[in-house]
């Protein structure tokens, strides 16, 4: 399973540069991580739970402007990011 997670882990990571160059909208992105069954069911549960919960806010942001947002998209892109170096890191130790 380890070696299934750290595929989805680096297929996500492809998934969310596809988004930031314009090539993936938030919920195909969203849709491609919650689907990653094997890297969310190799992370302790917080993980998941932070995770949906970015997925959540990414999606709620492209359904506005920027400006009429709470959440900013570029923010939002760095918690990604943020989880996903966190998620490597864990995956690694475990390894």
């Amino acid at each position: 399973m380890q070696s299934a997670a750290l595929r989805q882990l680096g297929a996500l990571q492809d998934g969310l540069e596809h988004f930031e160059a314009g090539h993936m909208d938030a919920a195909a992105l969203s849709q491609q991580a919650r689907s990653y069954t094997d890297l969310l069911g190799a992370l302790p549960p917080q993980f998941q739970e932070v995770l949906l919960q970015l997925l959540d806010r990414l999606e709620s942001s492209a359904l506005f402007d920027e400006e009429s947002c709470s959440f900013s998209r570029k923010d939002l892109v760095d918690s990604l990011r943020l989880w996903l170096k966190k998620a490597d890191a864990k995956l690694s130790a475990t390894a």
